[in-house]
């Protein structure tokens, strides 16, 4: 991690700043707690993935998974979840209680789709933390991003993880990508990192968000193309 111990102590860097942790289930919740800002979620997420037994994830495997979906690899669907036919769901990953994964979504590895999530037709979710009760019913991306509680996302939103200003797109990625707070660039330790929405935003239909953004809980963003840099909570953005 290249962030300081100045900039941990800054609360907007702070998990907790931008998602509530409790009644999330003991997974998720547990994560937040550990977590000493929002960009130690994704690597702790993937650690944990790795080793499910470890943090009890096997535990509780008694979801569903109906005839006529693709799930390859390890594929943690809790009791109450549903992975409907026709979705794809691509392991290590972890679909929590009461969510649905729906026909013609993707889930792709290291993703943990928390509790009462809502995961449609032509959504892609890929290396992220969906923390709870999340409407992705449209044809969207998610990728390499913490998604607070109860965040809508419109049809075609996305989020973008990978900086492309510096020629072509090397893939594994190498540039590192950061975060601007109160003027100066904060890294986040990641070469691929999309943005972290706390609770209860709404992103408008067709919105792109550039490489680490964030966006504090309860803002409003008024319809928009692009939206990049850190909005506090309870901004309003036109």
């Amino acid at each position: 991690m290249t962030h300081t111990s100045a900039t941990i102590a800054d609360p907007r860097l702070a998990a907790g700043y931008y998602l509530r942790g409790d009644g999330l289930g003991p997974y998720v919740s547990g994560l937040l707690a550990r977590a000493g800002t929002v960009f130690d979620i994704k690597p702790l997420l993937v650690a944990d993935l790795d080793h499910p037994a470890t943090h009890g994830l096997y535990d509780d495997r008694e979801g569903v998974i109906e005839p006529g979906a693709l799930v390859e690899g390890d594929v943690i669907v809790q009791g109450g979840a549903r992975v409907e036919s026709g979705a794809m769901v691509f392991g290590p990953a972890l679909i929590c209680t009461g969510s649905v994964v729906s026909a013609g979504a993707l889930v792709r590895e290291y993703s943990v789709i928390g509790p009462g999530c809502r995961i449609g037709f032509n959504a892609e979710i890929t290396r992220s933390l969906l923390a709870g009760h999340i409407f992705a019913k449209h044809a969207c991306f998610i990728g390499d991003s913490v998604v607070g509680r109860r965040v809508n996302f419109g049809a075609f939103c996305s989020t973008t993880g990978l900086r492309c200003d510096a020629g072509p797109v090397a893939e594994p990625a190498i540039e590192e990508i950061t975060v601007r707070l109160d003027g100066h660039r904060v890294g986040t330790g990641q070469t691929k990192f999309g943005a972290v929405i706390g609770d209860e935003v709404v992103l408008p239909a067709g919105t792109a968000l550039a490489p680490g953004t964030l966006i504090g809980p309860g803002s409003v963003v008024y319809p928009r193309n692009q939206l990049g840099g850190t909005l506090p909570a309870g901004s309003r953005v036109r």
